[in-house]
């Protein structure tokens, strides 16, 4: 980590949902968030103030999973009702649904080139289908118990699975052979992932640790035990060098990949947090916990060293069992405070919730307390998290220098009107194309219904034909 490094810093405090929040996941544009909740509901959070969330109902029971298309124009879901659903995240909440399990779609998941969904079950399958027409092409069915999550590889020819038959499964996309199995003996993976590098994977095991295994020589690299309670959800930053866990014991814990080590741990949510996600570039990540609460983080790490430079070596890597979470839980204060780096201020409520209540679920009884740890100073950095019960976006803080909005960030010297008009058009446009793209899918579906009518009539009249002709 170089000194330059800042500490990660809440930005962003989103209130909406009516139950445990479960899956979240960015835009590519990162004007958006997407989260599925127990609520039933999937909703699209627009990052800048002024605008309003979409909730979608559609589900008729928990949403276990969402993500966003690669292009970012479509929204998947996974229920607990069985079905899978692509969404437009748009006003208008236009979405198909396909039934693609017999039992709870716990995880759901593009491929890289936005072609292809896998899907992961309790019915201990994982089906793979095209996005267009939603065609099951194929299942892989090794699994003896119930399947937590499925993802594809960075180049789309692994899929790689996790399952409370204690099995983290790899599989051969093509060959739909399952290649290897690493094994879980204390507990199962809630969740598993892909290095972006495609070379490895991490787990995020309910035996409260967390595990990266080399899919190549199928050795275990690094295995941290930093967290007291389950690891619910991972997420890899971009570059490579670092990676987040969300856990049952209401922190998250921001891990160093090359000094394999516990970089910060993270407080805010009450209760556990339940997922999180780096967003595309890795300047942000999300955490949304069973308190309802979806908040938003600025990484600022200095990431000049790209994951190129990441390697993992089994044998020069040292094994992490040892490292307790106890080296990173300092007493909790209400109380802001600086350690010795330099950081910046703590964030404060933005002026158009003035009036709104701060002292939400997701601070302590003394007080908001949504801070970053740095593993080895004991220091923290507080930030206050008010809410809204409205489902509208609170603004950014406007003295802190992570605070500028990203829209200022794009406007790029334009006059505030002018980039603000161009910025309704192109969403508008964006908007248009979406409706296209659903418009096209349904007169896909259309004619294919109309096909299989007259193939039906001809059937009959052939057969009528028959019976004459007898």
């Amino acid at each position: 980590m170089s000194s330059a490094t800042s500490d990660p810093t809440l930005e962003r405090h989103f209130k909406g949902h009516r139950d445990n929040v479960t899956s979240v996941d960015f835009n590519c544009n990162m004007k958006q968030i997407a989260t599925g909740s127990m609520d039933s509901s999937v909703m699209i959070w627009n990052m800048k103030p002024q605008m309003r969330a979409y909730r979608f109902d559609g589900h008729k029971d928990a949403v276990t999973s969402v993500q966003f298309s690669p292009s970012g124009h479509l929204v998947a879901s996974a229920s607990r009702d069985k079905t899978a659903r692509l969404w437009v995240p748009s006003l208008k909440a236009e979405s198909t649904a396909f039934r693609a399990h017999t039992a709870t779609v716990r995880s759901i998941n593009f491929s890289a080139d936005g072609q292809n969904l896998v899907t992961a079950s309790d019915d201990k399958t994982i089906k793979v289908w095209t996005v267009h027409r939603q065609k099951f092409l194929f299942s892989l069915n090794q699994h003896i118990n119930w399947v937590r999550c499925a993802k594809f590889s960075p180049d789309d020819r692994l899929i790689v699975s996790s399952s409370d038959d204690k099995t983290i499964k790899l599989w051969d996309k093509n060959s739909r052979e399952c290649i290897h199995s690493f094994y879980e003996h204390a507990g199962y993976a809630n969740h598993v992932d892909f290095h972006p590098s495609g070379t490895c994977i991490a787990a995020a095991s309910t035996d409260n640790s967390v595990k990266v295994w080399d899919i190549r020589s199928h050795k275990m690299l690094q295995h941290y035990q930093v967290h007291s309670g389950v690891v619910n959800s991972l997420s890899f930053h971009s570059a490579g060098n670092f990676l987040i866990t969300a856990s049952s014991d209401s922190t998250m814990k921001i891990l160093d990949l090359v000094e394999g080590k516990l970089l910060y741990t993270l407080h805010g949510h009450q209760g556990p947090v339940t997922c999180v996600a780096f967003s595309r570039t890795g300047e942000y990540f999300s955490s949304g916990g069973s308190d309802e609460q979806v908040m938003v983080w600025k990484s600022n790490f200095d990431c000049a060293e790209g994951s190129d430079d990441f390697r993992l070596d089994h044998k020069d890597t040292p094994s992490l069992q040892a490292l307790g979470s106890s080296t990173a839980q300092p007493s909790l204060t209400s109380q802001p405070s600086v350690h010795r780096s330099q950081v910046s201020s703590a964030c404060e409520p933005s002026e158009h919730l003035s009036g709104q209540d701060s002292h939400t679920k997701s601070g302590n009884r003394n007080g908001s307390h949504s801070r970053a740890t740095r593993s080895q100073t004991y220091g923290h950095l507080s930030s206050s998290s008010s809410s809204t019960h409205q489902a509208q976006t609170p603004g950014l803080p406007q003295h802190s220098p992570q605070g500028q909005s990203q829209s200022q960030a794009l406007d790029g010297g334009v006059p505030p009107g002018l980039a603000s008009t161009l910025e309704h058009i192109i969403g508008q446009l964006d908007i248009l194309t979406q409706t296209v793209s659903i418009l096209e899918q349904r007169l896909t579906l259309t004619e294919d219904k109309l096909k299989e009518c007259l193939e039906n009539q001809m059937e009959i009249g052939l057969h009528l034909q028959r019976r004459e002709e007898a």
